[in-house]
């Protein structure tokens, strides 16, 4: 062991652990971690053995895979008693769970069972002795291959060749778990030794969504979503040709994210990113924040990668993808999806993951984007193969697997019902837009019509202004600013209270011409060159940014000139909607 490896652990279990143990333990259970994508797997099923006093939990990895980032980080959340992975090989369990065949699981001393860590078994991976890893190295991939099978020419499919499944000739896992009975076709004619090992039980991390999906307005309530704003969720898996990579004929991104912030009106659209964990601690996530950070100061989120991706794929409106289990998820889901990467040559052409790539619609990645997202959303209908390919027994999983583990384990199950654990509600995570905006409005009235981008105007018809945050990263930035905003609380006693920041603002700035205090989701003081200091606040049904509606008065103001002294309601639109704004002194 090197000197970050685990210790070897004596309790609960080693050498003279019994007399050490509190409990003793009926059936001992090890879960088996390749990598963090694999982990979120055996997270969902972890609830299927709580307050089962007979059963000892253990974790431990196998360190075979390349991407090590965050498992610490995940062991450390669970507090589990962590074996290292040499001592797991040699210590008996009765169970032992594992997303992956990273490893040598077949020489593990229990049953054995292992999930799928996307949506059933989909990729075609490089033959043993390749260099690049494909999602864990085979079982024994020290030794000869088992023997040729048709189709032996080209790259097996991860999970349901004899590549990955047997071992000196047989299968070497008790439970191979499938979420579809067209996996088990496949398996059948692609490694008909390991059929007597399929078990059909659905799929946990698709019915913890299904579970989740009447929530989907506090998922988007999380994410500072306001009413009539449309959520695109950008996701890649982590293959050099997925959106992300850059090894897939063409670099799509870099040039992408500063064109859905230009051309798509800030108000009316969200963007948040899901990237594949890989992706996520392979390049780390300082490294991805900093490629990111023009979007992100433009307003993408960054998703949490293991904890609340489905979360936001329940929330999305549109799901911007690739060939990764991700965005079929999504389609599953129902949810409009667009394709900017394809990766067909990754998969296994027999794959319902396949026909989806095949049939769904393709990003023109040099086309106008918000047209292509208005004719997606317009021309949606959900494709039937996600959804019914995904799995064969929705809402059932937990029972089937509990029956499937207890089992194995030659124990009764407990009395009361299997149950999977909610989606929890992530934090609540507003876009924070440092980037200046460029801002078109048009006035009739007390009608304020406004459009803002992160970018050049898109063609907006009315007059322009420029909004800048105080954050912006380019301090010139606010030297040719109209409006100048803040957010914070308003007894932040840094800034001196509203009233003193507006102040400051507009002395140092001698161009601007407004200066707004976000102090709230709704409401805002602002001080008009001028004009003097006034209170704008959300009337009734009103849900839209409060600096848009600092926008709304500087334009309102520099066309009818002044609010009466007893104040005015603006009707603010954007988002497709109308919000009454309370203006006063």
């Amino acid at each position: 062991m090197g000197p970050t490896d685990p210790p070897v652990i004596r309790v609960p279990v080693g050498e003279g652990s019994d007399r050490w143990v509190s409990r003793a333990a009926h059936r001992r259970v090890l879960l088996v971690v390749h990598n963090i994508a694999s982990a979120g797997r055996l997270l969902d099923v972890l609830p299927l053995f709580h307050d089962d006093f007979r059963v000892q939990l253990l974790i431990t990895s196998t360190e075979s895979s390349v991407f090590q980032g965050g498992t610490r980080r995940l062991f450390a959340e669970l507090n589990l008693p962590v074996m290292p992975w040499d001592q797991a090989l040699r210590t008996p369990v009765d169970l032992a769970i594992s997303a992956s065949f990273g490893g040598q699981l077949h020489c593990l001393k229990s049953h054995l069972t292992i999930l799928s860590h996307g949506v059933g078994y989909t990729k075609r991976l490089a033959k043993p002795g390749a260099d690049r890893e494909p999602t864990g190295s085979r079982p024994g991939a020290d030794r000869e291959p088992t023997g040729s099978r048709p189709g032996a020419d080209r790259e097996p499919t991860f999970g349901l060749s004899p590549d990955w499944l047997l071992a000196d000739g047989e299968p070497f896992v008790d439970g191979l778990v499938l979420s579809h009975p067209e996996q088990l076709e496949r398996l059948r004619r692609a490694c008909p030794e390991a059929e007597k090992a399929a078990v059909l039980a659905g799929d946990p991390c698709f019915d913890r969504m299904l579970a989740a999906r009447p929530y989907r307005e506090r998922f988007r309530r999380a994410l500072g979503l306001r009413r009539g704003q449309r959520l695109i969720v950008v996701n890649s898996t982590w293959n050099p040709e997925g959106l992300f990579g850059s090894g897939g004929g063409q670099d799509v991104l870099p040039s992408l994210l500063p064109r859905l912030a230009a051309e798509l009106p800030a108000d009316d659209y969200r963007l948040a990113a899901v990237l594949h964990p890989n992706i996520w601690y392979g390049h780390g996530p300082g490294q991805i924040r900093v490629w990111l950070d023009r979007a992100r100061r433009s307003g993408l989120t960054l998703i949490d990668p293991v904890h609340a991706w489905r979360q936001a794929l329940l929330a999305a409106d549109i799901v911007l993808g690739d060939f990764g289990a991700v965005t079929y998820y999504a389609a599953a889901l129902g949810c409009p999806v667009l394709l900017a990467a394809a990766g067909e040559e990754r998969l296994d052409p027999e794959a319902p993951l396949a026909a989806f790539v095949r049939d769904a619609p393709r990003l023109d990645p040099q086309g106008p984007l918000r047209e292509q997202f208005e004719e997606l959303l317009a021309r949606h209908r959900p494709l039937a193969g996600p959804a019914e390919f995904t799995t064969s027994a929705p809402g059932a999983s937990a029972e089937l697997l509990r029956r499937h583990f207890y089992t194995l384990m030659d124990l009764t199950e407990p009395v009361a019902p299997a149950l999977l654990e909610p989606l929890p509600l992530p934090p609540y995570d507003p876009p924070l837009r440092t980037h200046p905006l460029d801002v078109r409005a048009r006035v009739r009235g007390l009608d304020v019509v406004i459009e803002r981008s992160a970018g050049h105007p898109y063609d907006a018809d009315g007059e322009a202004h420029r909004a800048v945050h105080e954050d912006t990263r380019d301090p010139g930035d606010l030297e040719t600013a109209d409006v100048i905003w803040r957010d914070g609380p308003r007894d932040d006693p840094r800034m001196g209270g509203p009233a003193s920041w507006t102040a400051e603002m507009l002395h140092r700035h001698p161009h601007c011409s407004l200066a707004a205090y976000v102090s709230g989701p709704d409401r805002c003081t602002v001080r008009a060159r001028g004009h003097g200091v006034f209170q704008l606040s959300a009337g009734p049904a009103a849900d839209a940014d409060p600096a848009v509606y600092a926008s709304a008065l500087h334009a309102w103001l520099a066309h009818s000139g002044e609010v009466p002294p007893g104040g005015a309601t603006l009707r603010v639109h954007v988002a497709g909607g109308m919000h009454p704004v309370v203006c006063t002194r």
